[in-house]
């Protein structure tokens, strides 16, 4: 949680900068405790993740290195999208971790497809899928034919939906009618389950439980994790259609604190360790920005700008 706060608190900073920077930002921040709870309970390699554009938190957790976002950031040819695709656009499928998709809710249906097809390869195991997406991405087709998918063949995969309040600016009230959203979990026949996205306690648990359902076999497992985005829909939005009553409410509490508070208030961690967590994150997010913004962009007399999944630049898909 602290090196996702920290990573994107610099790459907000380095946006607002202006310079080299690609793409915009869109941070997770006010997420992270339901973000970093999911992604410690699967692992590179093993699982499939399948990100939205605010859960830096899960993807390090899953296992992606810190030097892939600001690779990929800066348009570094080193990066896992060879500087072709910006901010949030990068993944390793062949680890497990497919790219992100702007048109959100068109994860469910990739998601779903690399499971359905590792089952008719034989090498499903005991290895789960996870989706992640805001409240938004539930109104869209995509996430109808995916969702639908994943329960009819009952596949396992953990569906994480973060209702945030807003759909970039639409609130819930325009957006769905029903009166929560894990009500949809009954009409797909999937198990649905709450909870509060603030307190990572409650997430933790929860995840473990879900996760494990899925390995065991029963099928897509729902969850709705209610919170406020913490700040704009990207750093180029002020907000401004957030009322102070959101705000203020328990909604708007900043999972960051609630977390700190609880591992000091359990003697789970002194304040002087926390201190020197933080201070190891800005270490390693200043070293990782520093070391990308010295590698070369593509050149473009050079490249022969073939699509990244052909054999030649595939990360060994070819040869899997």
């Amino acid at each position: 949680m602290l090196l996702s706060r920290t990573l994107e608190d610099k790459l907000a900073n380095l946006y607002r900068a202006g310079g080299r920077l690609v793409g915009g930002v869109y941070l997770g921040k006010g997420q992270e405790a339901y973000s970093a709870a999911l992604g410690v309970q699967i692992s590179k390699g093993r699982d499939i993740l399948g990100t939205f554009i605010r859960d830096q938190a899960a993807r390090l957790a899953w296992g992606e290195p810190i030097e892939d976002a600001f690779r990929t950031y800066f348009g570094s040819v080193q990066g896992p999208m060879k500087g072709r695709d910006g901010n949030v656009h990068r993944g390793r499928p062949k680890e497990g971790l497919p790219a992100m998709i702007s048109h959100i809710g068109s994860m469910m249906g990739v998601v779903a497809g690399m499971l359905f097809a590792r089952r008719l390869q034989g090498r499903l195991g005991d290895s789960v899928g996870v989706v992640t997406l805001g409240e938004g991405g539930t109104s869209t087709g995509a996430f109808h034919e995916g969702m639908n998918l994943a329960a009819v063949e009952k596949l396992p995969m953990i569906v994480a939906i973060t209702n945030n309040q807003y759909s970039y600016s639409t609130p819930n009230n325009r957006q769905f009618a029903c009166k929560d959203l894990v009500d949809r979990a009954v009409g797909y026949g999937v198990e649905g389950y709450t909870v509060d996205g603030t307190d990572l306690a409650e997430c933790v648990a929860l995840f473990r439980k879900v996760v494990q359902r899925a390995r065991d076999g029963h099928g897509p497992q729902m969850v709705i994790g209610s919170l406020l985005r913490l700040t704009g829909h990207g750093e180029h939005d002020d907000a401004s259609y957030v009322s102070d009553e959101m705000k203020k409410s328990s909604l708007g509490r900043d999972c960051m604190v609630v977390a700190e508070e609880r591992l000091l208030a359990e003697g789970w961690a002194t304040k002087q360790e926390v201190e020197e967590w933080r201070a190891e994150c800005r270490v390693t997010v200043e070293k990782n920005a520093t070391s990308a913004t010295k590698e070369p962009a593509p050149d473009p007399f050079k490249e022969n700008w073939r699509a990244l999944s052909t054999s030649e630049l595939a990360e060994g898909m070819w040869n899997a």
